[in-house]
Parts: C-alpha cells; structure tokens; sequence
C-alpha cells in the first residue's frame, strides 16, 4: 500500500465542512485544511480538543481528531442496505474512495490533491448522534468481533500535517509509516 504516486482508483469523492457543532456537514466544492489545525472555518478547528464530550473532560488535550475520514465504500454498504446517506451526512470532513481506510495503521500520511496532508491519529468511536440521525445506522457501524472486541467502522481521524486545498477528485497518495505497525485504536 505504500505508494509514492497516486492509485488512480483512491480519490476523494467529497469534501464537507461545519461552522457549528452540527452532526452532518455540509458538501462543499473544496476545503482547505490548515497545517497543526484542522479544516479551515470548521468547528473542530484547533489544536486542542473541539469535540463537546472530550471539551468537558479536558479542554487541553491535543486535538487528533483534526479531520474525520469516511470511507464511500461505507455509504453505499448503508445505501443498499436500506439507509438514506450522502457524503458529509456521518460528519465527515473528507470522504474517500479507493483506500482501506479502517486497515490503514496509525502514522500513515494520505497526501490529499497537490499539497495537503494528514497523519492517521485513529479511529472514529461512533457515538449515539449517529443513531439520532437515522435509526438502525449506529448497529451498522459498530459491533462485535467473535473474540468480543469492539469493531468500530465509522471511519478514521487525523491531524493536517501540511496546508492545502481539497477537492472532490483529488487523488489520494498513501504512505505507510516504517514497522512496526500499531493498529488503529478510538482517539
């Protein structure tokens, strides 16, 4: 999976973005993330936690949730299955196409378009909002393994390592950190 040029088939397919702390995002036609800070005029923007629950626990812990990562490949598993979800809906910033999102380890760099990239902090721990927005969603997300661990799916979370604009068919660069690998835990 370590590429040093872009696999035609990872792409991003939609960018998204919130001023408020609003569980879907809105599309957009581009986005421009901020190096140390996140998705410019978004409400996780920073580089302390912006997230309510974790704000009222510890208002100085670093921000690793920067950007949320929504695999399409997700969405249409939910579409056929039955739910009505478009890109930006789960609360994603980005969505991609193309890329194991949920195998990738923590460390990878994904270099989105030209200039923009963002280090894999973890995974997204899906929480009940998602269940609020459309019943049945949350139980498609998250689950059991058969050794009883939690397997969460709603995605992945990262810091912006270098500034850029972002852009639905930008190509996605993926760069895996050297072993050993640390599999993705919630951040």
């Amino acid at each position: 999976m370590d590429q040093n040029a872009p696999d035609s088939s990872a792409v991003v397919r939609a960018v998204s973005s919130s001023g408020t702390h609003t569980f879907s995002k809105p599309g957009r036609d581009r986005i421009r993330l901020l190096a140390g800070l996140g998705v410019e005029g978004d409400a996780h923007l920073g580089t302390t936690v912006k997230h309510r629950s974790r704000v009222a626990r510890d208002p100085s812990q670093p921000n690793l949730r920067q950007v949320h990562l929504i695999h399409a490949e997700l969405l249409a598993e939910l579409i056929e299955a039955g739910y009505d979800v478009a890109p930006g809906q789960l609360g994603e910033n980005v969505t991609t196409e193309g890329v194991d999102l949920l195998g990738l380890p923590t460390g990878t760099l994904l270099r989105l378009g030209q200039t923009a990239e963002v280090e894999v902090t973890g995974l997204r721990n899906p929480c009940r909002q998602i269940e609020d927005f459309r019943t049945g969603v949350l139980a498609r997300v998250v689950g059991r393994a058969e050794d009883g661990s939690v397997v969460r799916r709603a995605g992945i979370m990262g810091i912006v390592r270098t500034g850029g604009e972002v852009a639905p068919g930008d190509p996605i660069v993926v760069t895996l950190p050297p072993p050993p690998h640390r599999p993705l835990e919630c951040v």
